[in-house]
């Protein structure tokens, strides 16, 4: 007997913000925001920093922008606006370590004679925030946080990194949610193949039984195919890294025709990318935020949607998945 589908509408906002330029780019989401009608979306998603900017030097550089949860300003936006639209919002923030944490830090960092004090490249290291995302809830109350778990280099000169990633289990038609932040979504191993893995978010997220796995992300440009308005390298990327969500493991192509039984298959998870898109001191993002369809055993993932490279604006998707058993 095939499970019943429910309507879901999961929305993401893709923005360009401006280095250091909060307020500036708050007044920007709030407009993209006005256009969204209440009650016509289940989830918000805004990309990784959403309103800080992602390419800081170091931990001086970031320090006057880092937030503390709850109460600064990316938590309050979102409180305010889930409220308003009467849905789920997560955004990204760099959040600011309390003084307990900082003094655990400094000691733990003269206790080991082996403490880094220098990223690969020669940058020093500072540990004074955690890349971090919110999760608000319709009626403006906090529901949860995360804390990026695999660091990439830029967030290495400042950010303390996450224990693990996290799930979250919401009201129909959401239900079982789990997130990650850019990098985390990588191979946290050099001897790694795209047949074999390791898969660590992606069999993370299947192990949860999840419904939606929700990427918020400050993604680079693959600076290939640059004519085409989105990011195809890029997509096939997220698509080839969640590869135990759609595998088969039969000779899977990402351009397969679209399966005839996909009740035969296994279990259905929506993965939503928002990404952000424009550039920052010599960086440029890819943009091409997305949504796709993973079906265990289907042999391919199938792409919904996406955004262009450099588009900001709002887009919400509309589409049936499965409900979980009780």
């Amino acid at each position: 007997m095939a499970k019943a589908r429910v309507n879901l509408r999961i929305g993401v906002v893709q923005l360009a913000p401006k280095l250091g330029q909060v307020q500036a780019n708050i007044a920007k989401a709030r407009e993209f925001c006005r256009k969204i009608s209440p009650r016509s979306v289940d989830l918000l998603c805004f990309p990784e920093m959403a309103f800080t900017g992602y390419v800081f030097e170091n931990a001086s550089a970031i320090s006057p922008h880092l937030e503390l949860p709850r109460t600064g300003p990316t938590s309050l936006f979102c409180s305010e606006w889930a409220k308003k639209l009467e849905c789920y919002i997560m955004a990204g923030y760099p959040e600011r370590l309390e003084s307990r944490e900082l003094e655990e830090i400094q000691r733990a960092a003269k206790e080991s004679r082996d403490h880094p004090l220098e990223t690969p490249d020669g940058k020093k290291i500072e540990q004074v925030g955690a890349n971090s995302a919110v999760i608000y809830g319709p009626d403006g109350s906090w529901v949860g946080g995360y804390r990026k778990t695999n660091l990439f280099e830029t967030d290495l000169t400042w950010a303390k990194p996450g224990t693990g990633f996290a799930t979250f289990v919401l009201p129909s038609p959401m239900q079982t949610v789990s997130l990650g932040i850019c990098m985390d979504l990588n191979p946290q191993t050099e001897a790694w193949t795209t047949e074999k893995g390791p898969y660590e978010l992606a069999d993370y997220a299947k192990s949860k039984n999840a419904n939606i796995l929700v990427l918020l992300n400050a993604w680079l440009d693959s600076k290939k195919e640059v004519e085409e308005a989105s990011d195809w390298q890029t997509l096939n990327y997220w698509a080839a890294r969640t590869r135990p969500l759609w595998t088969d493991g039969k000779g899977d192509k990402i351009d397969d025709p679209e399966q005839e039984n996909p009740e035969e298959h296994g279990h259905e998870m929506v993965v939503v990318v928002c990404n952000r898109s424009g550039g920052e001191n010599g960086k440029l993002f890819a943009g091409t935020s997305a949504i796709f369809s993973m079906t265990q055993g289907s042999g391919r993932p199938k792409l919904l949607d996406m955004m262009e490279r450099q588009e900001e604006g709002v887009r919400i998707w509309n589409i049936k998945i499965h409900e979980s058993s009780p």
